[in-house]
């Protein structure tokens, strides 16, 4: 083979193999862009203890009282005796609580939204909440009645956190690019969310009241498509170990899987100290939960707590 030729074939096997290396690393580059991308949401943390201990007991004071919380629970009527346990137990705990159903129930106090669907009723439930209690409350947390709430460890994990900032937090799942909060966890928004989700619902190209055409995302799923045009962004709840506060299972569930995964480690490996829902609940389950968390005592083992979020005046709560 000439020189020449044999020169040539080399400079186009190099120029070839440093194309592939570019490609490749370009490749490598946008795929880390996506990812990055992908995973929008931050992880906020319950508050540290020694923080709290800086602040003056006047200041804590003050703080717990102005932290308000208005619980919307969604109904349909074969919850109907999951709600009576719901309305029984720790919605007693929160500053307001009310009961959104999809059509009348006689038996049972609620807000009728008249819809089956439960995104219209989420829809619904929010606006009317907004538009008649922005004034009273900073907090907005809708569960479902399956889902029990320790609603003192909600009140510390928002001790300092700014409801004049727009986010909404509970346990985060992902469905191809979207980031959400599952509603079986809860669902907390601020109130800055809630003005900005409530500005929306007047334009249906941001935010559609039938959530699809073709296939109807879930309620969650929707809420969260319409919060991203508001710039709000989904933020997963977690302990300072990373355990999640915001649980889309059962208590019982939460500890086979621990069983399961390390027979050794289930009290730790189950569930966090400071969680804040458990989904799943019998009604049943919902009494057993509020003995073990506002009756029970151990004699001995003593908390001295830095915060305390008392009951309002009148309040027939634990």
């Amino acid at each position: 083979m000439p020189p020449e030729s044999s020169l040539f074939l080399k400079s186009m096997v190099l120029g070839s193999i440093c194309c592939a290396l570019i490609t490749t690393l370009s490749h490598f580059r946008i795929g880390r862009e996506h990812r990055r991308h992908y995973h929008e949401h931050h992880h906020l943390q319950v508050p540290n203890k020694e923080d709290t201990l800086k602040i003056s007991e006047n200041e804590r004071m003050e703080l717990s009282k102005n932290i308000r919380v208005y619980c919307i629970i969604l109904v349909k009527p074969k919850d109907v005796r999951l709600c009576v346990a719901v309305k029984e137990t720790w919605t007693k705990h929160c500053d307001k609580a009310e009961f959104f159903s999809s059509e009348n129930i006689d038996m049972f106090d609620s807000v009728n939204m008249e819809t089956n669907d439960m995104w219209i009723m989420m829809r619904k439930a929010y606006e009317y909440a907004f538009d008649k209690h922005k004034d009273q409350y900073n907090w907005f947390f809708l569960a479902l009645p399956s889902t029990f709430t320790i609603v003192e460890n909600l009140k510390y994990f928002l001790f300092k956190k700014d409801p004049s900032q727009p986010f909404y937090l509970g346990h985060i799942m992902k469905s191809r690019e979207l980031e959400y909060v599952s509603a079986k966890g809860g669902i907390v928004l601020s109130l800055e969310s809630m003005r900005r989700f409530n500005s929306l619902l007047g334009f249906p190209e941001k935010c559609p009241e039938q959530g699809g055409m073709i296939w109807k995302n879930s309620g969650d799923k929707q809420l969260a498509v319409c919060l991203k045009y508001a710039g709000v962004i989904a933020e997963n709840a977690e302990d300072s170990e990373g355990k999640d506060l915001f649980n889309t299972k059962s208590v019982r569930l939460s500890i086979e899987d621990a069983i399961t995964n390390n027979l050794q480690e289930v009290a730790k490996g189950c569930c966090s100290d400071m969680a804040i829902t458990f989904n799943g609940m019998t009604a049943n389950q919902m009494h057993v939960m509020m003995y073990g968390v506002y009756r029970l005592r151990a004699f001995g083992h003593v908390f001295n707590d830095i915060l305390g979020f008392l009951p309002l005046n009148g309040s027939d709560n634990d």
